[in-house]
């Protein structure tokens, strides 16, 4: 379609293509609203986004030289008119890019290219990798976990991808910005399902929940059937962790006793051992030690509902990662008339001075999550099948220290290409990526700088890793920024492991702009639709119809 040819009126324009701006660009086009998707970049997702690997090594190099380019727009301005200036560029919410790559060229000795180490968006050196020092803080040598050597005899010798294999291979690696996963029960797949979106897509169940111990990986039991099956479990722990499960369920005059304390405590009170209590805590609940009691039993109701909807683990995981999910729903707002625009700039908006007034010098407290992507040789908890997608809890080094989230991909989810396996790690920054991240990853992986002589076949090899740090969507408020009355701001990914931030906020957002409609309805079957020049037609096979029943 040519450009003279495009729609020049609309009734809703939306800037970025993240998952809830998506979600409201479908909501509104579905109920006949007439919609302008636009957004700056050349692809879709912004912050939620997939990369191949070639794709996120360009998107790495993009984001070190962005820079914002100040262009004077007064001129457009009319008699009582303002300018409200929009960001170009994504600096306020990645930082502290750095890459390593720790295995080797093709037919050479280590990989020795210089990588990326960026501080700041106004500065920006390098760092070979000879240069990297061992990461402060590290886990002793005898904290680490080590496998039993009739373990380590009993595995084969792996094969490690060299970087030129990697760049080769890069098209069949889909790695995703942000790390979260779907709950069966959740608002993201109650939304996919009541929209009929799901039929985009296609989803993985994660197979298995791990939590790390005392130096080993172990696997929590969290289903009925996998209590029983457990190895790790006592006769008497198994049916304490049941009876708690059961009773655990409905709210109870007890439980509301402990409202305002720690969720640690009332786990302790229920006589239950430190192994449920680590389980209970950091692998069901999720929670930290000092979460009051309330949300501590509020997260564990809404694990154990999700149970069984879709296998033996609350989760799910869409094949080809998490930047489909976005696509899927600009896919139903096309469908429905949406136009699309990439790498269009919106770079102001004049809004009228008397009857929208606005102040352009609020910001808010920025809170950031720290990141880390690794390309690795191995599961962390090798097992019977290679094609295990796990959730793995990695607790607080320190009282009060972050908790990490770690999910391990494998080949079969279409985000990594076989004997290679994709690992993300998310925790709430309290320095760079790399300084929060860095120590869980020498504790759980070997590199060339903590690779052990004779250990070969022990903790998964990394190849490749990627640190940065990603702006929390959680502290963005969509109201309260005085903005233009029919203006609304979305927030980027946030720290939680499911996407119900996103979804509220973009029901939230869709009841504003219109208060009266259903919030992404269910789209009509094909057969149903009558389309432009049908409508006569349809209406005279319905007279003809009544005549006939008529006579």
């Amino acid at each position: 379609m040519a450009a003279e040819d495009l729609p020049s009126e609309f009734d809703v324009v939306i800037l970025g293509t993240g998952l809830a701006e998506s979600v409201v660009a479908a909501a509104c086009s579905r109920v006949g609203q007439r919609v302008l998707h636009l957004d700056r970049r050349s692809y879709y997702a912004a912050n939620w986004a997939s990369f191949t690997f070639n794709g996120l090594l360009t998107w790495i190099q993009e984001q070190n030289s962005q820079t914002e380019e100040v262009r004077d727009w007064s001129s457009l301005l009319e008699e009582g008119e303002e300018l409200l200036h929009l960001s170009d560029t994504d600096s306020a919410s990645i930082t502290n890019l750095q890459v390593f790559c720790y295995t080797k060229g093709a037919g050479e000795e280590e990989f020795s290219h210089d990588v990326f180490i960026r501080s700041d968006f106004q500065t920006v050196t390098f760092l070979n990798q000879s240069q990297a020092a061992q990461t402060p803080g590290e886990e002793p040598e005898a904290a680490r976990p080590h496998p039993s050597a009739a373990q380590s005899q009993s595995e084969p010798t792996r094969k490690k991808l060299s970087y030129a294999q990697l760049v080769k291979e890069g098209r069949r690696f889909n790695i995703d910005l942000v790390s979260k996963l779907l709950f069966s029960r959740g608002s993201l797949v109650d939304l996919l399902i009541k929209s009929n979106v799901s039929r985009y897509a296609e989803f993985k169940n994660v197979t298995r929940i791990l939590t790390y111990r005392h130096g080993n990986m172990e696997q929590v039991p969290c289903s009925r059937a996998d209590v029983f099956a457990s190895r790790q479990l006592l006769v008497v722990e198994k049916r304490k962790l049941m009876r708690f499960l059961n009773s655990c369920m409905e709210e109870t005059e007890e439980q509301q006793a402990y409202n305002g304390r720690p969720y640690l405590d009332f786990l302790r009170d229920q006589q239950l051992g430190d192994n449920l209590q680590h389980f209970l805590l950091h692998s069901i609940a999720m929670v930290t030690e000092d979460t009051p009691t309330e949300e501590g039993l509020a997260s564990t109701r809404h694990f154990l509902r999700c149970l069984g909807r879709y296998g033996n683990t609350p989760f799910l995981f869409p094949v080809y990662g998490l930047g489909e999910i976005p696509q899927c729903f600009c896919r139903m707002c096309a469908v429905f008339g949406g136009t699309y625009c990439l790498r269009h700039s919106v770079h102001c908006l004049i809004v009228d001075r008397d009857t929208n007034r606005y102040d352009a010098a609020h910001t808010g407290v920025c809170v950031f999550l720290s990141r880390a992507v690794l390309i690795t040789d191995a599961s962390v908890l090798p097992g019977e099948s290679d094609q295990q997608v796990s959730m793995v809890t990695v607790p607080p080094a320190a009282a009060g220290g972050p908790t990490v989230k770690m999910v391990e991909l494998c080949s079969s989810t279409m985000t990594c290409v076989p004997g290679t396996y994709l690992v993300h790690l998310t925790c709430q920054s309290t320095g760079s990526a790399h300084q929060d991240l860095s120590p869980v990853v020498t504790m759980m992986f070997r590199t060339t700088e903590s690779e052990e002589p004779g250990n070969e076949h022990g903790r998964p090899f990394v190849l490749w890793c990627f640190y940065f740090n990603m702006a929390d969507g959680s502290a963005v408020e969509v109201e309260g920024h005085q903005l233009p009355c029919n203006v609304y701001v979305c927030s980027g990914p946030d720290g939680s492991l499911g996407h119900e931030h996103a979804v509220k906020q973009a029901e939230f957002i869709f009841h504003k702009i219109l208060p009266d409609e259903d919030f992404c309805p269910p789209a009509p079957n094909p057969e149903d639709i009558i389309y432009d020049g049908d409508e006569g037609a349809a209406g005279q096979e319905e007279n003809q119809g009544e005549q006939e029943s008529d006579l």
